[in-house]
């Protein structure tokens, strides 16, 4: 009988153990993952420290082995040594020179720690495959925190729903060669950096009847009870207390489901300092309500909550490296359903704040919830307020899956964002906030329409739409539509849902956390 799917959300994946035929072990076996680069197309391949130890263990056979003919990008090798019978050698891209020195760059990323998990998120993939190991030994490759994220990455797979499944090999720095404990301390954050991810991409990748508002709210209960009972606070707001606060936007979205609607928060109190507060869009399931949508590709919407998937993950990732900071984390979640009490297009509504609003398109619900929440956001009297929403197809079209698009009113807030997204691999790109696109909302029944005049700039206007309804003058939003799903340029994050930029929030949390 299939498990309800509250239990099959939340239980441990099954394993089950399968030798390698070729080898014909009858017993798990360890991985190893090691790099090399080549200085240059006509050089021999220059192995890592790591490597180079292992290659001493075994007499060079190693270096042997590559010199025979060039890796493109990874080669496993078999019985080289009783330890660690199956590794695999991955290439680390070489760089030019100037971004060898890893300068903060406006436009870019730091490349030498992209590269290196490139490298190690192939090399870690490359022996998942192999079911007879249980535990791979992952070369840090100069970057411990870079080989961490990459590794932990690249092994999570989204198939609990499925009758076979095996679980995971065990992850390791690699033992054989003493490291300083600030590598030892940056492969630890890096696992718990994408391990924060990989509870976003498992929160986005579940089907929305196994996610509904309620599971969501009980997968990150559950999840704060199980590792940060301590640190970490849920309170969980319901119909009576969304509908007591007149959050008309926010219910408008939700009456069309049969789903209740939940107001999320996750309390995480470690300075006696002013909250950041972190709000993420949490519709469960994104029809576009009466303005339905086209059904082909409609199941994706299972993930228009990522912006809530993200902001839960970087929050209990905040806890679980005990950063310095006061952190609320506000969620509102809900459905958005076509039935017979669903919002219809031309319908006004009232915000928290106030405002009416006039509903022309039902399918721009995302902004209608947030809007709410950042009015309430503002109730805590805030450092900085940053939001997250897969909030529009034109910011696909604008940036494609390769960054962030970004807004902010302040640019120190903008700076930590970057600079987080630079030291975590995701680039972030900030937009304009003019007047001119406000202008475009003006309604002739109520205070805002929800939808631009003009079909150009979406993602702009629904910036500007959100600044209506949040006065913290430290506030940045996130357009996250572009990144929800994994593209070909990140090796180490397999096919599905992203979980971005959980990580790079995580960063520019800390960096918060070291100012003023």
């Amino acid at each position: 009988m299939l498990q309800s799917p509250l239990k099959r959300v939340l239980s441990p994946l099954c394993s089950q153990y399968v030798p390698h035929k070729s080898l014909n072990f009858q017993r798990s076996l360890t991985g190893l993952v090691l790099t090399g680069k080549y200085e240059s197309p006509e050089s021999n391949i220059q192995l890592s420290e790591c490597a180079k130890q292992f290659d001493t263990k075994i007499s060079s056979k190693l270096s042997e082995l590559t010199g025979i003919s060039k890796i493109t990008k990874t080669r496993t090798f078999y019985g080289l040594h009783e330890e660690y019978p199956v590794v695999t050698l991955s290439i680390v891209d070489d760089v030019q020179n100037s971004e060898k020195l890893c300068e903060y760059d406006l436009t870019s990323r730091n490349s030498i720690s992209e590269a290196i998990r490139s490298a190690v998120g192939a090399g870690v993939a490359a022996l998942q495959s192999d079911d007879s190991i249980d535990k791979i030994e992952v070369d840090s490759a100069g970057s411990g925190k870079a080989a961490g994220e990459a590794a932990q990455l690249a092994l999570y797979t989204y198939d609990i729903l499925k009758a076979k499944r095996k679980e995971a090999p065990k992850l390791l720095q690699c033992k054989l060669m003493d490291l300083p404990d600030a590598c030892v301390n940056d492969w630890e954050d890096g696992i718990i950096n994408a391990k924060s991810q990989n509870l976003a991409r498992h929160l986005m990748e579940s089907p929305a009847n196994y996610m509904t508002p309620t599971l969501f709210v009980d997968a990150v209960k559950s999840k704060v009870n199980e590792e940060h009972a301590d640190t970490v606070t849920v309170i969980v707001r319901d119909k009576d207390w969304i509908t007591e606060k007149k959050m008309g936007s926010f219910l408008s979205v939700a009456k069309g489901s049969e789903e209740p609607p939940f107001l999320l928060e996750i309390h995480y109190k470690n300075a006696d300092t002013p909250p950041i507060c972190l709000v993420g869009k949490g519709v469960t399931f994104d029809t576009g309500g009466i303005s339905i949508k086209p059904s082909k590709g409609m199941d994706a919407m299972r993930a228009d909550m990522g912006g809530a998937a993200c902001v839960a993950g970087a929050t209990l990732g905040a806890a679980s490296l005990n950063l310095p900071i006061n952190l609320i984390t506000l969620i509102p979640l809900c459905e958005n359903m076509p039935s017979g009490s669903a919002t219809k297009p031309g319908d006004v509504v009232t915000a928290m704040n106030g405002k009416t609003i006039q509903v022309d398109n039902t399918d721009a619900e995302g902004r209608l919830i947030l809007a709410d929440t950042l009015t309430y956001a503002d109730t805590f009297d805030p450092a900085h307020v940053v939001d997250m929403a897969t909030l529009t197809g034109a910011m696909a079209v604008a940036l494609g899956g390769e960054c962030v698009g970004a807004y902010s009113s302040c640019d120190q807030l903008w700076d930590s964002l970057e600079r987080g997204g630079y030291n975590s691999g995701d680039r972030f790109w900030r937009m304009p906030l003019f007047k001119e696109y406000g202008d475009l909302l003006k309604s002739p029944t109520a205070d805002i329409n929800n939808i631009s005049a003009s079909p150009y700039g979406g993602s702009i206007t629904a910036a500007k739409f959100l600044q209506n309804f949040i006065k913290c003058k430290s506030w940045a939003h996130l357009d996250i539509a572009g990144v929800m799903d994994s593209t070909d340029s990140m090796s180490y994050l397999p096919k599905g849902m992203s979980g971005r930029p959980t990580r790079s929030i995580i960063e520019a949390l800390r960096l918060l956390s070291l100012q003023k």
